[in-house]
């Protein structure tokens, strides 16, 4: 964007493609309606197998008509079948100018529970949670750079400043989304546009093994008085590409003041 052009809000987004990596999941899915009312074409990444291609497929088939929405396998620690993505994404769109990360799992394990976190589950937390999102934006970097107005949105959590979370591998995972949101904004820009979006708790089965009074727990504790849902997540990292054209390198906070 030159500097003398004067943006308008809201972005429309018509023309541009956007690749939602894990986007088959509750606030993968979600974004992606989200981002195809605006105008994006929607391109979404699932995990390899008939079942998970299968529910992919439909979150594309309720995706706006008219538009060559499509759904990739490939698996964010596999840096090959990024790879093979990108060439697919510029041979079949010629662009990318949005790159969502939402890949992510975790689970519980009580913070006073040091041997419950042993080397090999906290090498796939930080494996997934942290160098996949990472890849992703490694790899697909010179197709955003090329868009000139490209734009990263990776998810983070409060749990990586309030060290309050699943696990403490977990929060120390996201935290580092938020200092690698940081950093990149800096060498990416001006061509590309670096934001994380910061949940806190959201009524999604993402967290196995939580209570049944989890909910009703986390509504009564934080300050708007409900849970967080997945479109609170997906408005929010909409509005880092409709509205919110003038920021960078920042974590925007989507928890209804439960971090105050």
């Amino acid at each position: 964007m030159r500097d003398n052009d004067k943006m308008t809000y809201p972005k429309d987004l018509t023309g541009k493609v956007a690749l939602i990596v894990g986007g088959a999941g509750a606030i993968g899915t979600a974004t992606g309606r989200m981002l195809a009312s605006a105008g994006a074409t929607i391109v979404i990444t699932h995990m390899p197998g008939e079942e998970k291609g299968r529910a992919a497929a439909g979150v594309i088939g309720v995706l706006p008509a008219g538009r060559d929405h499509s759904a990739y396998p490939a698996d964010v620690l596999d840096t090959a079948s990024l790879v093979a993505l990108r060439t697919e994404i510029e041979r079949r769109y010629g662009r990318l100018d949005i790159l969502i990360n939402t890949a992510g799992f975790t689970k519980l394990v009580p913070h006073a529970n040091l041997d419950g976190l042993d080397d090999a589950f906290i090498d796939r937390i930080f494996q997934v949670n942290w160098r996949g999102q990472f890849a992703a934006i490694r790899t697909f970097a010179p197709l955003l750079k090329a868009s000139g107005d490209g734009l990263v949105v990776s998810i983070s959590s409060i749990a990586g400043f309030t060290a309050i979370g699943s696990n403490i591998a977990y929060c120390a995972a996201k935290a580092g989304i938020d200092v690698m949101t940081k950093s990149l904004a800096r060498v990416l820009a001006p061509e590309v546009r670096v934001l994380a979006v910061s949940p806190g708790a959201v009524d999604t089965a993402f967290v196995p093994g939580r209570e049944a009074d989890f909910n009703a727990t986390m509504a009564a504790t934080t300050p708007l008085g409900r849970i967080g849902v997945v479109e609170d997540v997906a408005a929010a990292i909409a509005a880092c590409a409709t509205h919110l054209g003038y920021s960078t390198g920042h974590i925007i906070q989507v928890d209804g003041g439960r971090a105050l």
